[in-house]
């Protein structure tokens, strides 16, 4: 703060025309759903710091450990997005997302770009 009302300054004044931006870290995680003793899974994108089955962003996906084979449904599409706007996803999502070949294709966008 140096006390000067200058319009290019950030740290100054309301006559700025920035607005304030909030860095979130965004996850993209699996939110619990289903009956006791009856898990199943939706993979959605929500902020780092939100509670497991709290708030969520978006849904990508969902995983059905019920059933044999497992069953693992993802919109390649919202997932990559995501991950190329920066989410990160957790280790169990990236595992899923490695076994439907989606980092890969993740891996090719981003040396595309």
């Amino acid at each position: 703060m140096h006390g000067k009302a200058d319009s290019n300054c950030l740290s100054c004044n309301k006559s700025n025309s920035f607005k304030e931006v909030k860095i979130v870290a965004v996850k993209i995680r699996l939110k619990r759903m289903g009956a006791k003793k009856r898990p199943f899974y939706r993979i959605v994108v929500a902020d780092e710091r939100a509670p497991r089955d709290g708030r969520i962003i978006e849904t990508v996906g969902t995983y059905d450990s019920n059933v044999d084979p497992a069953v693992v449904k993802i919109d390649e599409e919202k997932a990559l997005s995501w991950m190329m706007k920066g989410a990160q996803p957790t280790d169990t999502v990236r595992s899923m997302f490695s076994k439907e070949g989606l980092m890969t294709k993740l891996a090719d966008k981003k040396a595309a770009k």
